[in-house]
């Protein structure tokens, strides 16, 4: 009679698996599960749907409340989608969906994995910032007085109501020498600022500006810019008709433009994925892209979730970009280091 034997350990307890066999015998296991391939094809069609959204982004569509600008405001944000269906693939056991997953994770990748590294140095001869301050920004001193000690040399500032545009001379007066306010819009200086004017930006009043900047190293247009909002309604979509419209004639402006050095600062309403922006970011550099730290987001301020305050430069070099502490805005300030 044959007798089975175990092989046991000084205890008397038998000894336990090794782990190596363990992985063997769950391999062999899945090599014969015939369903892997069968399941979780849901969550494999979701996963390349995505990803052809990300690749495909500017052919989504705008004819319909503007889909196509509302995608590509939030394009980073699919992201998210790669663990939660990634966990969903490995509890479904499914290597198609797996595969699926891995591909979408790639075309993330590919797109936004430049923009999660800090890619920032140390170089730049010019420090500039902008802020949206909020029109109804309960302390505009202290928000004032929190700009001007991240140093920088040009300051704009955007969504300044009239009635309390003199706090912010007051608390810039001894930070800025120079400073030229248009509208809702305003340039803080230190160094002289000439022929400031307004832009026409085709909303009826003024919310953007043009003036030249004196630097030590040369002239510099300045242009500051509050473009119009946009809302997303459930009964009409991503409306951003206005916006679209006075980012061309923002865009006209630029290319008019005679001075070779040029920076834009402001609140754009927009990412530099959005199409509707084509007409300005085709002709600028965005500093947070070029030499960035992260994703530098700018609002909502309370959780950041896209970047739609803008600094953009051409015929300049970008050494550095970051987001600024939070103010009583609901907007980030932004700043970014330059070589003029």
């Amino acid at each position: 009679m044959a007798q089975a034997y175990m092989t046991e350990k000084g205890n008397g307890g038998s000894e336990p698996e090794p782990s190596e066999s363990r992985f063997r015998r769950r391999l062999a296991e899945l090599r014969g599960d015939r369903g892997i391939w069968r399941r979780g094809l849901v969550l494999a069609a979701i996963s390349v749907l995505i990803a052809l959204i990300m690749i495909f982004h500017a052919q989504v569509p705008n004819d319909v409340g503007n889909l196509g600008s509302l995608t590509e405001t939030f394009l980073p944000w699919l992201g998210l989608a790669v663990p939660v269906l990634l966990a969903a693939a490995v509890f479904r056991r499914s290597a198609t969906a797996l595969i699926a997953i891995l591909l979408t994770a790639v075309v993330w990748t590919n797109l936004f994995g430049g923009l999660v590294t800090d890619k920032s140095g140390s170089g730049g001869n010019l420090m500039v910032a902008t802020h949206n301050v909020d029109a109804d920004n309960a302390d505009p001193r202290g928000t004032a007085e929190s700009v001007a000690k991240s140093g920088a040399d040009v300051l704009a500032l955007t969504e300044l109501k009239g009635s309390v545009v003199p706090v912010y001379e007051k608390a810039l007066a001894g930070a800025y020498k120079y400073h030229s306010v248009e509208g809702t819009v305003g340039v803080w200086s230190r160094y002289p600022l000439t022929a400031s004017s307004p832009v026409d930006i085709k909303m009826g009043w003024t919310r953007s500006m043009r003036t030249t900047v004196d630097t030590p190293q040369g002239q510099v247009a300045v242009f500051v810019a509050h473009l119009p909002s946009v809302r997303v309604k459930l009964n009409a979509g991503f409306t951003a008709n206005q916006r679209d419209n006075s980012a061309d004639a923002l865009g006209a402006a630029l290319a008019a433009e005679p001075l070779k050095k040029v920076i834009l600062l402001g609140d754009l309403n927009g990412t530099m994925n959005d199409r509707a922006l084509s007409e300005v970011t085709s002709q600028m550099r965005s500093t947070q892209g070029a030499a960035g730290d992260g994703f530098g987001f700018s609002w909502p301020a309370q959780f950041p979730m896209a970047r739609i305050d803008q600094i953009m430069v051409c015929g300049i070099k970008p050494d550095a970009s970051w987001t600024l502490p939070r103010t009583s805005s609901d907007h980030l300030p932004i700043a970014a280091r330059l070589t003029v």
